[in-house]
């Protein structure tokens, strides 16, 4: 019917599909082409030529590059006769200010970060004390162009070295470091004293885990909601504390511990008795324990009264400032993040069944840790250890040289 009226009044509808050559763009913004319904419909005029027709889609199907500033558009003949005008292009201009950032080349990220290292170097603090507002300013004054904040910022995350960030680190102080890190990355090689240990032997790491709090929030915490995270009171009243003692098998990735009111040697000593009279401990060959110098298993007294107390007992030593030697203490980090975080409980007896609890289900699933610093990392980082060393300020080794010579002689 529609066919018939349009041949009466002279003219007949386009029965050849329309074809878009070129993306789409609002006449306005970059940003307003998603507010386009899929697959509409517009219409152009170019000069005297006839009004054309072309679709457009907001698909995310459809790749549109976002700095094209120019974009061309050939139609299709619709019209029938000699009335048909010829195929047309039609240009315009985009606007960049509807959401669309422009790219920085690598040349200007590496003037951004060179700025950033300049302004660490010439002030000797870490980047957090200097305000991104001054470092935006100077990174513009560099570039001779205008750059954001959130720009600046991005930029220097994608630094592969940053050095406006710092991190606390205890440099080995131990004169015989190398000799007792050997030794203990060769036991959980399953090496002692260069031959393998037997299947009679074991190895275990114990240390202690200090003032464990109990925190009674003052307000009881909020369920989260829709949109908003579990709430905790941030003010709380202390309802005691208590020290948790543990010894972790290396070999078999099972942990004993205990609770005690304070450290000391004699809670030590009771955490020692507690392991060393079950089996297989018990009837070992010899049961080998890797514990730091904390004062309560210090120096060779201790290691004279254990093994006056447990005839195979062996006590090795880490060295001074290097606990993170000792397996037990990943084993802390564990429960501080899964049991102790956050921190609300009614009393330091809850928080002793949490751990308890937390031990126990472990322990139904005992799995060693995947250790790898072997013997081969240990003398690489002591390679980087004398290079950095070596690139010290003089001043600063004479000072630190007189109190090695002392603790040699001692």
């Amino acid at each position: 019917m529609a066919v018939k009226t349009a041949f009466l009044k002279g003219w007949l509808p386009c029965l050849v599909l329309r074809r878009f050559t070129g993306p789409f763009f609002h006449p306005y913004s970059l940003s307003r082409r998603n507010a386009w319904s899929i697959n509409a419909r517009s219409r152009f005029s170019c000069g005297n030529a006839p009004t054309w027709s072309c679709f457009y889609t907001t698909s995310r199907s459809c790749r549109i590059p976002l700095l094209r500033l120019r974009c061309s558009s050939i139609p299709t003949r619709y019209a029938c006769g000699g009335s048909a005008g010829p195929k047309a292009t039609l240009s315009w201009k985009t606007s960049l200010g509807g959401g669309a950032s422009p790219l920085f080349p690598p040349r200007d990220e590496a003037m951004v970060q060179a700025v950033a290292c300049e302004a660490v170097s010439r002030h000797q603090l870490p980047l957090s004390r200097l305000s991104l507002a001054d470092l935006t300013t100077q990174a513009c004054d560099a570039l001779g162009k205008p750059m954001s904040r959130n720009t600046v910022r991005r930029l220097l995350d994608t630094a592969a070295i940053k050095p406006w960030r710092y991190a606390y680190w205890i440099f080995p102080r131990d004169p015989q470091f190398a000799e007792k890190a050997g030794v203990i990355v060769d036991l959980y090689a399953g090496l002692w004293q260069g031959q393998p240990l037997s299947p009679r032997d074991c190895l275990l790491s114990a240390d202690e885990k200090t003032s464990l709090q109990a925190r009674i929030r003052c307000h009881p915490s909020l369920d989260p909601a829709p949109g908003r995270p579990r709430r905790l009171e941030h003010e709380y009243e202390r309802g005691g504390a208590l020290q948790y003692l543990a010894a972790w098998d290396v070999q078999r990735g099972s942990v004993m511990g205990r609770c005690e009111p304070s450290t000391g040697i004699g809670p030590f000593g009771r955490l020692v008795a507690q392991v060393m009279e079950q089996e297989p401990y018990r009837s070992a060959e010899r049961v080998l324990w890797v514990v730091d110098n904390g004062s309560s298993h210090r120096g060779h007294t201790a290691v004279k009264r254990l093994k006056k107390a447990y005839a195979n007992l062996i006590l090795v030593h880490t060295p001074v400032h290097a606990s993170w030697l000792n397996q037990v203490e990943i084993y802390f980090s564990i429960i501080q993040r899964k049991v102790l975080t956050p921190n609300d409980f009614a009393s330091w007896e809850e928080v002793e069944q949490r751990l308890r609890l937390y031990e126990q289900l472990s322990n139904q699933h005992p799995r060693p840790f995947n250790w790898k610093f072997d013997r081969a990392q240990l003398e690489e980082f002591l390679r980087r250890l004398e290079a950095k060393r070596a690139t010290q300020n003089p001043a600063v080794e004479d000072q630190i040289k007189p109190k090695k010579v002392e603790i040699l002689a001692a």
